[in-house]
């Protein structure tokens, strides 16, 4: 498979939530890989000097807002969390333990935190709260924490964080098709666009 959707996310992000929800249907429609690349928001932000549009009042809200009328247009379910905002460290790393030592399991990760953080509105800054979610998922949440605390998965998710920054990521989500990148959720059209146009 020639063509292909990079995905830099970080759970954090409702945004990146709704664009998890779409890509791989669009990837599949469009005959492409979608490439996972979880990366650590609060490290683009840091390298970047952005922050989230939450922290800014007069945006916030809108912001909020304009997400619950995209999902709605999506037909996806969503709700802001009220332990938001998360800190992503330890689930990013999960993500990326799981790229590495079980990558079969993989999505069903990404599927249980993503729900966790904006369907069911769980508290995923209490580690306790973690472990209980990854193991009404099926996990085994000691094994997951573990891996979690391995040199090899801190420094990937490292490693895939500074990629994104040197490819001019400074949010989240982010898609590159080749050279081209994408960011936001409000820019899957143009994803579409760039998969069938290199056909």
């Amino acid at each position: 498979m020639s063509r292909s959707v990079e995905f830099y996310f970080d759970f954090g992000s409702p945004a990146a939530y709704i664009a998890y929800t779409q890509l791989p249907r669009i990837a599949a429609e469009a005959g492409a890989a979608l490439v996972w690349k979880p990366m650590l928001l609060g490290g683009v932000f840091q390298a970047t000097g952005n922050r989230s549009p939450v922290e800014i009042p007069a945006k916030g809200p809108y912001v909020m807002a304009d997400l619950q009328r995209c999902a709605r247009r999506l037909g996806i379910a969503f709700e802001h969390n009220p332990h938001f905002p998360i800190n992503t460290l330890l689930l990013m790393r999960g993500a990326t333990a799981l790229q590495l030592r079980e990558p079969g399991r993989f999505g069903d990760y990404v599927a249980a935190v993503f729900r966790a953080i904006w369907v069911d509105g769980r508290n995923m800054n209490d580690p306790a709260t973690v472990g209980a979610v990854l193991q009404q998922a099926g996990f085994d949440a000691p094994t997951i924490l573990a891996l979690t605390q391995e040199q090899a998965v801190k420094d990937r998710l490292k490693a895939v964080t500074q990629e994104a920054v040197a490819r001019g990521v400074f949010g989240a989500p982010t898609m590159f098709v080749g050279d081209q990148m994408f960011w936001g959720q409000d820019r899957l059209d143009f994803v579409k666009e760039a998969l069938t146009s290199t056909k």
